[in-house]
């Protein structure tokens, strides 16, 4: 307070959000300005591998900007041609279209394919609902932007003894949730021919038929024309190979000998989640069963009553 009692404020030097941002992000937005692009002149980032649905999602993304208008401008390329090349705002782009709106809020950056790439994939894959292909090959991409701009890079001296290299798989597997390994195993799944890699999706969406993660996997390594007559066969009998049936699968194609037959052999055989247990109550099971039967012979002492029983009606029907 100043001497005749008024609070004064004291004047900041800095803005509150340069606790949140880099300087570079800071710098690299004082450069950009916000533009209205003509929709028609965009497209979309080539080979996105993130799918834009029209669901309840895009529906309240419309009912949104009907109301608020766009709130965050997309991201955006100069194409050599003078087009746009979409990076970040698919979706917003789509909602827009279906407004009939004519231009979208825009920021056009400078970024080369494999900047654009990482941009692209790094501004997806925050989303809550990511589906395995769309992970797959969006990983797929985003290594290869990394080995593109080299394939090692030096760690400081902190986080390795110095002259360790880190691997781009390394690189990537710091800037994201999976480790190292499992997204080699996500990669693995672009391997797959588009029949099987969507059951693999399906596991997620709760849609049948589906293939797990494990299995997806070891199928990744089969040959295409393998995988279209085990897709063939999956769609016919509705039977998807668990993680043991796929390795021998796998075994069978790397010695060049898995045929059709194979294929109907090693899936016709049930898996343990496919067996259907019998269930029967314990507390009546007990009211008729001699005390004298332990539980751990229990099972035993059933399956012996019902065969007695089995032929005590087949001799029933004899008598007849």
């Amino acid at each position: 307070m100043n001497e005749s009692g008024i609070k004064q404020e004291i004047p900041m030097s800095f803005n509150l959000d340069d606790f949140y941002t880099t300087q570079e992000q800071r710098n690299e937005e004082k450069k950009e300005k916000i533009e209205d692009i003509d929709i028609s002149t965009i497209d979309n980032f080539k080979n996105h591998p993130f799918k834009v649905l029209e669901n309840e999602e895009l529906e309240s993304l419309k009912d949104s900007i009907r109301v608020n208008g766009l709130m965050e401008a997309v991201i955006l390329r100069k194409k050599d041609d003078g087009r746009f090349e979409m990076i970040s705002g698919h979706r917003r782009l789509l909602a827009c279209k279906k407004l009939g709106l004519r231009t979208i809020p825009s920021r056009v950056r400078n970024l080369t394919d494999d900047e654009a790439t990482i941009y692209m994939v790094d501004s997806n894959l925050h989303r809550e609902k990511i589906l395995p292909s769309e992970k797959a090959f969006a990983y797929k991409m985003k290594l290869d932007a990394i080995k593109h701009q080299g394939a090692y890079l030096q760690l400081n001296e902190t986080s390795r003894q110095v002259g360790d290299k880190l691997k781009s798989v390394d690189i990537l597997s710091e800037q994201s949730d999976d480790s190292a390994r499992q997204i080699h195993r996500y990669i693995r799944l672009t391997y797959l021919i588009p029949k099987l890699l969507q059951m693999v999706d399906n596991a997620e969406l709760n849609y049948n038929p589906s293939i797990a993660m494990t299995p997806a996997v070891y199928l990744s390594y089969l040959k295409q024309n393998e995988q279209k007559m085990l897709a063939e066969y999956i769609e016919y009998n509705l039977i998807t190979p668990s993680t043991e049936q796929a390795i021998k699968l796998k075994d069978l194609s790397k010695a060049g000998i898995l045929k059709s037959e194979n294929i109907k052999t090693i899936l016709g055989v049930l898996k343990a989640n496919q067996i259907q247990k019998f269930k029967i109550d314990e507390y009546k099971l007990f009211n008729v069963v001699p005390k004298n039967v332990s539980r751990d012979k229990l099972e035993d002492f059933v399956i012996k009553a019902c065969e007695f029983y089995s032929k005590h009606l087949r001799q029933k029907d004899r008598e007849r």
